[in-house]
């Protein structure tokens, strides 16, 4: 059977990742037999200076008709350096093929494994000091990914060309909330979830002291949660979070919150498993998924080489796994299992390694890297 990727590389590294994480598609495809197919479309901000649009006519079909999708990195800096290039209408360039692959397609659950993989060092000390073992750093965040302050809803006032009010709306719904959080608690249950101690714990992340919408939030986890009686379940001020998650991250297992606060957690979160570079975002809804690094497009890297690809590259194993798991086809699985394997490997060795994880003196070029990831793949059935 052929599985159609929709590959959409963006902007400035976005594409350079892509690329690699192609290489190590294409690697996989090859011992395990699957039959991939690629319809990359070209989109972004930097696509839309040329052309007027963030992608060509069709582009939002082409991604609701492939299997899977896999994104590098929207966003560019406006030509007057006044901050992100964005649209007449507000929004960013590029917009169209994130946010509105969001919405259109209906990935309402935004999850990013945080894991500290064997021969990663966390970010916490700019020294790279080692303090927490890799099995301390095993979390599962769910962020809703259709609402709250990214519904869209909201406005600005002017008076004499400047800009005195602006206005953006949060909206938390029943709905939205209800399917994502009872996300987090069937991930909870997942025999892969069972951690040293035992427990299975969800984390609802809120502020509820303050705000009506994480009030609904909260209620509904305490709804739901009474379903799955064999999950823990706690509610923590978003702030107070922030502090115990870096403080004590062996605690957490699987985290839930809103869109806003999800999005700023999960950047925290990143710096537990070594930085932007090990970081993966999943995209996922009931029929559609995309999959990306949740680096952004790195401007002043593009053309160098030297972006740490394994992020895309894991993204793209999280892809198979999802493809594999929505069509009952064990050899996706264990072709993602190869390339998460083949990924540890190399960091467990630690010769050829990026920037971000080794220094500038010991990094090796982006490219080497996926190149003994792909010399470490195992042979099928191996």
């Amino acid at each position: 059977m052929t599985y159609t990727i929709a590959l959409l590389p963006g902007d400035g590294v976005g594409a350079e990742v892509v690329g690699q994480a192609r290489r190590v598609l294409d690697a996989a495809a090859a011992v395990h037999g699957l039959d991939l197919a690629y319809d990359e479309i070209p989109c972004g901000a930097r696509y839309f200076l040329e052309h007027g649009q963030d992608w060509p006519d069709g582009s939002a079909q082409r991604c609701a008709d492939a299997d899977a999708l896999l994104l590098g990195a929207i966003g560019w800096p406006a030509e007057d350096g006044s901050g992100t290039l964005l649209r007449p209408d507000g929004k960013m360039a590029g917009w169209s093929a994130i946010v509105g692959n969001r919405l259109n397609l209906d990935l309402y659950a935004n999850m990013r494994p945080v894991k500290l993989l064997p021969g990663v060092r966390h970010l916490i000390s700019g020294r790279h000091r080692q303090v927490w073992e890799p099995e301390d750093v095993d979390m599962l965040f769910f962020r809703e990914n259709t609402e709250d302050l990214y519904s869209g809803i909201g406005g600005k006032m002017m008076a004499a060309g400047e800009m005195d009010v602006a206005i953006d709306t949060r909206v938390v719904t029943r709905p939205a909330t209800e399917r994502i959080i009872r996300r987090a608690f069937e991930a909870a249950i997942r025999p892969d979830r069972v951690r040293p101690d035992g427990v299975r714990r969800v984390t609802c992340v809120v502020k509820d002291n303050i705000l009506h919408g994480c009030r609904l939030f909260v209620r509904v986890l305490h709804e739901i949660g009474a379903e799955y009686p064999i999950v823990e379940r706690e509610v923590v001020l978003v702030d107070a979070f922030t502090q115990w998650l870096v403080r004590q991250p062996e605690h957490y297992d699987v985290v839930v919150a809103p869109n806003m606060f999800g999005d700023i957690i999960t950047e925290l979160a990143a710096a537990l498993q070594g930085g932007m570079g090990m970081s993966v975002g999943c995209n996922i809804g009931d029929r559609h998924a995309m999959f990306e690094p949740i680096h952004g497009s790195a401007p002043k890297h593009v053309g160098e080489d030297r972006v740490n690809p394994m992020a895309t590259i894991l993204a793209a194993a999280e892809m198979l796994t999802w493809l594999g798991e929505q069509r009952d086809d064990k050899t996706l699985l264990a072709a993602a299992d190869n390339i998460q394997s083949a990924v540890r490997a190399v960091l467990s060795k630690g010769e050829v390694l990026t920037y971000d994880l080794v220094g500038a003196h010991r990094a090796s070029p982006a490219s080497a890297v996926t190149t003994a990831i792909i010399t470490e793949l195992a042979p099928a059935g191996g």
